[in-house]
């Protein structure tokens, strides 16, 4: 049965203290830490935007995940200020119950968030390519060595997980334990909090993105005991995407194609500049630098090249599929995806090929398969640490 976890959380700030984990909300007013200039438009030859558009404040929110990192670097790093767009930054916010209610333009989300506001009148499309998949795993205690002594133990899995949640699905029946969520104290918390209640010794183990599967590894309070990988059978699935808000980009295509363009160069920042990268992370999320650094390796290496912004609908109805074998989320697994991207904003925005990018730009210097170490030295001899 689902446990309330008021108590749990209150315990756990009793016994650590307070760790505000505020995210990068607010307007962005700053040059940025990432020295970033105004010569970026030049060197995209951008047109200047009109009296309107200049003036218009872009109200964009983000989930507090990893896979959603460059709307930080977007404000940290002064590429939005270096574009010319005002962004009101919003972290961890109900990005489509915000667009719908009109108070939000653009915003980073699981793209199953769409497909079920769609339906319901929420104007809304799948904009950009954000995130393939990885680094979400179900974290357990030093004193879990199998599978099965997960059985009957403190487990945070969410609400509904055998319906809800395909990793858990598709993990426990890999790793041949019960789906069935009675066979575990299950409770629905918060990553964050998750991790705070875990270290207490309060959880067993818990379902979380980054940083804190990286913050368990970093403190040795757990281990990984399986991680997401959206490649199956040699078919690659997907993760979130950028999200807009239809009624925004209708009345501000210049925009709308502007805000893309800085979607690709804060991705293409955490490719290039992956410790300062790591320093907006860290900083942002209130996390160690060196869990910032294990993070943006992760996202940008060991798993792949996971971070994009190159959308294609060959993986997304891989995806559909996976959900439609393990019953999950049956409610919109059979939607027909395309009627809910519009990929044209982002086409002429004037953004790089993202496979062109990788080749010529990210791979001579940080080839896949660099170990944490190796990878880590790099990034400091490029950003000059």
């Amino acid at each position: 049965m689902l446990k309330k976890t008021k108590f749990y959380v209150l315990v756990v700030i009793l016994m650590m203290g307070v760790l505000v984990f505020a995210g990068c909300g607010g307007s962005q007013t700053s040059q940025g830490a990432g020295g970033i200039d105004k010569q970026l438009a030049k060197t995209y030859n951008l047109k200047a935007l009109s009296v309107e558009d200049a003036n218009y404040t872009i109200n964009m929110g983000y989930y507090n995940c990893d896979h959603m990192t460059a709307a930080c670097i977007g404000k940290d790093a002064g590429i939005y200020e270096a574009l010319g767009l005002k962004i009101n930054l919003t972290g961890n916010g109900k990005v489509p119950e915000a667009m719908a209610a009109g108070q939000m333009d653009v915003g980073y989300a699981g793209w199953t968030t769409t497909l079920r506001a769609v339906p319901k009148g929420t104007p809304l499309f799948i904009a950009a390519q954000n995130h393939t998949g990885g680094s979400e795993y179900l974290i357990v205690s030093n004193n879990i060595k199998k599978p099965e002594d997960l059985i009957g133990k403190k487990i945070s899995l969410g609400a509904d997980p055998e319906t809800n949640n395909l990793n858990w699905v598709e993990w426990a029946t890999q790793l041949g334990i019960p789906v069935d969520s009675t066979k575990y104290e299950n409770f629905n918390m918060s990553d964050q909090d998750e991790y705070f209640a875990f270290k207490a010794g309060k959880l067993d183990a818990y379902i979380c993105c980054d940083p804190w599967g990286s913050m368990a590894q970093y403190e040795g309070t757990g281990w990984a005991m399986a991680r997401q990988n959206t490649v199956r059978d040699g078919k690659q699935g997907t993760c979130c995407k950028v999200a807009m808000n239809t009624n925004f980009a209708k009345a501000h295509p210049d925009l709308a194609k502007r805000v893309l363009l800085a979607h690709t160069l804060s991705i293409q920042y955490m490719y290039e500049h992956p410790y300062k990268a790591a320093e907006i992370f860290a900083k942002n999320y209130n996390v160690p630098l060196e869990v910032g650094l294990m993070t943006m390796w992760k996202k940008t290496n060991q798993e792949g090249r996971t971070i994009s912004w190159d959308l294609v609908m060959e993986e997304l109805n891989n995806q559909l599929a996976v959900m439609q074998k393990y019953n999950v989320q049956s409610d919109i697994n059979t939607a027909k995806v395309e009627e809910y991207v519009d990929t044209s904003y982002l086409k002429a925005s004037g953004a790089e090929d993202f496979q062109t990018f990788i080749k010529e730009k990210v791979d001579p210097a940080f080839p896949l398969g660099m170990s944490f170490e190796n990878w880590k030295a790099k990034a400091k001899e490029v950003d000059k640490i």
